[in-house]
């Protein structure tokens, strides 16, 4: 904190170690108080020490020191040797006939040539890395999608055999899996590569904006942006996906007429991605790095869902289907376009569910507080993955990976705890932060909602709390959003649904202030939706990056487009 700005956070003299700074020696970068400015003179008679006021150091340039000449500072820099120079320099015969140049001069052509990289690392390179990253993982999640289809076909196929075939099955599945495993961490190795590649260019990124802001031209020098090495892009990796060949049913020969997997591989395309630019081409106009927010959000339809009593939540099973859930047993898919209902499943233990969400297989998955389970509906049939003791289960999704995410209550409601599961099977807990803190408020009829962000982040709207929680993968904590001001009712923050879209905006429901807050994945505000809400609760997103709001009170899903 600045002792110009503050006077709770007070610097003491380097030299004295007692008494308050008001000067300081630009040569030495030493914080001095006016009793210690004659000591510190005389410490070393040899430097031209440049003594200014505390509030204008860093005033002083600090000349590159001569290689060939102990303690003399060049002012020149000789342009054919490359180096600076100074006086003892000029006037002997090593760079006579040389061109030379002010060193100042030399030292603002440096800045400009690293700030214009700086500005290609933040504006181009770094986000096409990203889109490159996000390419990958979409392919990834693809490619578990269509194994996932092709496994489906094998069981079909499958299905019209008798038992002793089963063993044949069973083989060829493990060989799909096989394949799609080696696959995805083809992938993932690729994905790694590319994220290290991110990282260091972030620490090229912080390199150059330290050798901006420094007054050291010693340092400035030293920088070297090694912005072309990253323009070569990693090669774009395209796997080509097995297909399943079935053969006509015939008592001989059971495993060759049964049908066999071809072979699957990767094709490499080197010149896949290109680095984005903001920069308009007579064609094609400008090319957007990322989707915009909307001055206006809009409505662009409104469903009703015919509960007596209140709409808690609703979860995208496509870009035409929904579902949704509120203060009954019955859980409801609509047509988004037709406004219609198309099915309603029943809880298993005819209890109200606490949450819902949808798996990357498009099944439904919800959370039973009352009956303690977590359960998933295949074929409008309920199969129960998860039994907890002496926990109960209240938000669910599902994660990029297909595992599932349960925020769960203990019996005596005094703790909460975010456990991943993959099946039936406990992966990970996030609970408490580093200093063995809870990460959640206790519960007490409070509402907690979950998801997962594009980054792997989780995130957690936590009612108790008036707190939006977010923790990295590893579930260390990030941040956490307390609101911002001034809110649309002047209400206390009351979050309740959350969702991400495509650019890694979390979005929360406020029920107070009847609106939508929208921050970025650091947790900085960027605005609200309002677009008339009616105590807003629950929200998904569909992969156009549509909102859907569940609205308590009118019983209404309001869908809203806010970006483009």
């Amino acid at each position: 904190m600045d002792p110009r700005t503050s006077a709770q956070d007070v610097i003491r003299c380097d030299l004295c170690e007692t008494a308050v700074v008001q000067m300081h020696c630009d040569t030495c970068l030493v914080n001095l108080c006016i009793a210690c400015v004659g000591k510190h003179m005389i410490s070393d008679e040899s430097k031209d020490h440049k003594v200014v006021k505390f509030q204008s150091r860093k005033s002083t340039l600090l000349y590159p020191e001569c290689i060939a000449h102990s303690k003399q500072q060049c002012t020149m820099h000789c342009n054919k040797c490359e180096i600076p120079v100074c006086t003892k320099c000029l006037a002997s015969d090593q760079h006579l006939g040389h061109k030379l140049s002010e060193i100042l001069q030399i030292a603002d052509d440096k800045k400009d040539k690293i700030i214009k990289d700086l500005t290609e690392f933040n504006e181009t390179i770094y986000p096409t890395y990203q889109d490159i990253a996000s390419d990958v993982r979409n392919r990834m999640s693809q490619l578990e999608k269509e194994y996932g289809d092709l496994s489906t076909v094998i069981t079909k196929h499958g299905e019209d055999w008798h038992r002793e075939i089963d063993k044949l099955v069973m083989k060829l599945k493990a060989k799909v899996d096989e394949m799609k495993n080696t696959q995805l961490q083809t992938l993932q190795k690729h994905l790694d590569e590319i994220n290290k590649t991110m990282s260091d260019i972030k620490d090229e990124i912080d390199s150059v904006e330290m050798a901006i802001d420094t007054n050291d031209l010693s340092k400035l020098f030293k920088v070297t942006s090694n912005v072309n090495m990253y323009k070569n892009l990693p090669q774009k990796l395209i796997p080509t996906l097995s297909k399943f060949i079935p053969e006509k049913i015939q008592e001989e020969k059971l495993s060759k007429m049964f049908g066999t997997l071809s072979f699957s591989s990767f094709t490499s395309d080197k010149h896949g991605y290109s680095i984005k630019t903001t920069q308009k081409s007579p064609e094609t106009g400008s090319s957007p790095l990322v989707k915009q927010l909307l001055d206006e959000p809009e409505t662009v339809t409104t469903i009703d869902t015919g509960y007596k009593y209140f709409l808690c939540n609703v979860a995208c099973l496509s870009d035409e289907e929904i579902w949704t859930r509120g203060y009954d047993n019955i859980m409801k898919l609509y047509s988004i376009n037709q406004g219609s209902l198309l099915k309603s499943i029943t809880t298993k233990s005819r209890y109200q569910p606490s949450d819902i969400a949808v798996t990357k297989s498009g099944d439904l998955v919800y959370t039973d507080y009352n009956d303690r389970t977590v359960n998933i509906v295949k074929n409008e049939k309920i199969e129960e993955v998860i039994r907890l003791q002496n926990w109960k289960p209240y938000g669910v999704c599902s994660t990029s990976s297909g595992d599932l995410l349960v925020i769960m209550i203990s019996d005596d409601e005094k703790q909460t705890k975010v456990v991943c599961y993959s099946g039936s099977t406990e992966k990970q807990t996030i609970q408490f932060d580093d200093k063995g803190k809870p990460l959640y408020s206790s519960y007490s009829y409070n509402t907690y909602y979950i998801t997962e962000n594009r980054n792997l982040d989780i995130c957690v709207s936590d009612g108790g709390a008036k707190a939006v929680v977010v923790v990295n993968q590893a579930g260390k904590l990030r941040f956490r959003y307390t609101g911002h001001t001034p809110a649309p009712k002047k209400q206390p923050f009351s979050p309740v649904g959350i969702t991400t879209d495509s650019q890694s905006h979390i979005l929360t429901a406020d029920f107070n202030n009847k609106c939508v807050h929208i921050i970025d994945q650091d947790g900085q505000f960027l605005r609200y939706i309002e677009c008339g809400l009616s105590a807003p609760h629950g929200m998904c997103i569909d992969t156009n990056d549509n909102l859907f709001v569940a609205q308590g009170e009118n019983r209404q899903v309001k869908k809203i487009k806010y970006m483009c």
